[in-house]
């Protein structure tokens, strides 16, 4: 492996004079180095493994895979850990405040260990929701050449012989609430959603994610929808580190590979599998550290002309494992490309085009029913809408998935001051057929921390009411939800946007084909609420809360800190 131009000049900077030369050396030497080492490739392997969860309790034995070929290569690798908070342990409670904000932390970590020890290449490997765009986002702004790999999705549990994951066991919470199931049979979906290592298996958060640094040329191709526990994860693991041996050698970094097409190939995948909402903060937010020229008024353009074509939790049939054994991530882009939906010219990490990295796939439809043709998709159009009126004027994202056809809700608002509150009355039955549940002050400010609202929409679902009740929020929602659900509401509640400024009864209108969210009040009567209103004192005055709440940009602009 040959030495990257920055960060062997980095290096070696830092290395002319003879005491600091010296020390480096000495230190180095404690830690496994010989005479030939000083002259390699320094890669750091940023891996987030830990036994918190299931997602990422295996990534270190996996990452040691990519280790030993990076040695192979040539490369003297240094292994340091990032961290985790698991989005499906932190679910509905305060612990979810601290999930968007540690992907910000990852992000300065990476980028403070590596620019600190002056590494001259990064692999990042992560598991969940949050390690994926948050490792993503300190490879880019390091600058040097990096790889991702995605640790793998887990695979699906069985109850009664159907398949079963981690909502399952959330909206059998619901199922229960209502007196639809037992408690005996809520008790045996929990024991069986997760049968072991990986990432939350449907179309959620961090398989969209990973689907999307696929496609967007970060990820070797075909390595996102491999199972974690899958006997294919050694070579995706061997294959990556050869990939960023070759970048190193070419000097390719991220920034080279980031452009507006690479973007746009990732939306177009993300509305493709029906994938996430959460896409949508974390593509912004990652445009941002490349400086890419995004904003959350693109994604309709994509929404508009792409199909849903794969059949995928949380509202259709199958998981990620089905998806890979039928072709993954790799055929749908394949499928894309050829339908002249996908810049076939984007460079990625192998030193090949997307157009190039597809050439040898074949597309096969027959016999299966997890993807589907153009001809006869799961939906016409995309599973993610932009919003926009006088309830959101700077945008609300809303999730179509699990809703086939177009829809205009209007209902008198059920508004709650926090995601406890409201998931209280929806378990309690205080939400009847046709209500808006407003859940506020949960924003990237408000909150701190822009909670998902997984445990609310779950309920929802659970009490059969998912077709009848609409749900908004200047927080944001889980990969899992499903329904009629809109969040990032922005401005959010806390800096006086006027989703905190509705009142009980006040009607409000989602409108999925005209792309509009709207209070029945005019503008005369939002000013005089506003007039008076006051924002309520900080719910964290100390710590990385308080930090977050402080430095944290709009959801409409990624809910970024820097």
């Amino acid at each position: 492996m040959a030495k990257t131009q920055s960060g062997l000049n980095t290096r070696s900077r830092a290395m002319t004079e003879g005491v600091s030369r010296t020390a480096n050396r000495a230190m180095l030497r404690a830690v496994g180095f010989s005479d030939e080492d000083f002259s390699k490739p320094i890669v750091g392997i940023a891996v987030a493994d830990s036994d918190v969860s299931p997602c990422n309790v295996h990534l270190w034995e996996i990452a040691k895979v990519s280790r030993a070929r990076l040695i192979e290569t040539g490369a003297k690798p240094l292994t340091f850990h990032t961290f985790v908070v698991t989005d499906g342990e932190a679910m509905g409670h305060e612990g979810m405040k601290c999930s968007l904000i540690s992907r910000e932390t990852i992000a300065d970590i990476i980028e403070l260990d590596a620019r600190g020890h002056a590494m001259d290449a990064l692999l990042g490997v992560g598991g969940c929701d949050k390690t994926i765009p948050g490792t993503v986002m300190g490879l880019v702004r390091y600058g040097a050449p990096a790889v991702f790999v995605y640790g793998g999705t887990i695979r699906a549990g069985r109850h009664n012989g159907r398949p079963v994951d981690i909502v399952s066991a959330f909206e059998a919470v619901g199922a229960y609430s209502a007196g639809k199931i037992t408690e005996q049979e809520r008790h045996a979906i929990e024991c069986a959603a997760c049968p072991g290592a990986g990432a939350c298996g449907g179309m959620y958060t961090a398989n969209t994610m990973a689907a999307a640094i696929e496609a967007i040329g970060l990820s070797i191709p075909g390595s996102s929808s491999v199972p974690a526990v899958s006997e294919e994860r050694t070579r995706v693991m061997s294959d990556s580190a050869d990939a960023l041996a070759l970048c190193v050698e070419r000097a390719i970094t991220p920034c080279t590979i980031l452009t507006r097409k690479s973007f746009e190939n990732a939306i177009r995948v993300v509305m493709a599998v029906g994938g996430s909402t959460n896409a949508v903060l974390h593509l912004l937010a990652l445009a941002r550290e490349a400086d890419v020229d995004l904003s959350i008024d693109d994604f309709n353009v994509f929404s508009d002309s792409t199909p849903i074509l794969c059949d995928m939790k949380p509202a259709g049939r199958y998981v990620m494992e089905d998806l890979h054994a039928v072709g993954g991530v790799r055929m749908v882009m394949k499928m894309l490309l050829d339908r002249g939906l996908l810049h076939g010219d984007a460079l990625t990490v192998t030193g090949k085009t997307v157009a190039e990295n597809l050439a040898d796939v074949e597309v096969s439809l027959d016999g299966q029913d997890v993807v589907h043709s153009f001809e006869s998709p799961e939906k016409a159009t995309g599973p993610i809408v932009i919003l926009k009126g006088n309830l959101a004027p700077d945008g609300a994202v809303l999730k179509t998935c699990g809703l086939k056809t177009d829809f205009a809700h209007t209902g008198p608002a059920r508004v709650f001051e926090n995601e406890e509150h409201a998931l209280e009355a929806i378990l309690a039955g205080g939400i009847t057929k046709g209500d808006v549940v407003v859940i506020r002050y949960e924003g990237p400010r408000g909150g701190p921390g822009m909670r998902e609202m997984l445990s609310p929409t779950s309920a929802i679902a659970g009490a059969g009411l998912i077709k009848d009740v609409a749900l908004i929020t200047d927080g944001r929602f889980s990969g899992g939800s499903h329904g009629m659900v809109v969040g990032h509401v922005a401005p959010e509640a806390q800096v006086g946007g006027p989703i905190g400024l509705i009142r009980d009864g006040d009607i409000v209108t989602i409108d999925s084909r005209a792309k509009v969210i709207t209070v029945d009040l005019d503008d005369a009567e939002l000013e005089r609420r506003k007039a008076a209103w006051s924002a309520p004192a900080p719910r964290y005055t100390r710590g990385a809360l308080a930090k977050f709440a402080r430095l944290v940009s709009s959801a409409s602009e990624g809910a970024v800190t820097g």
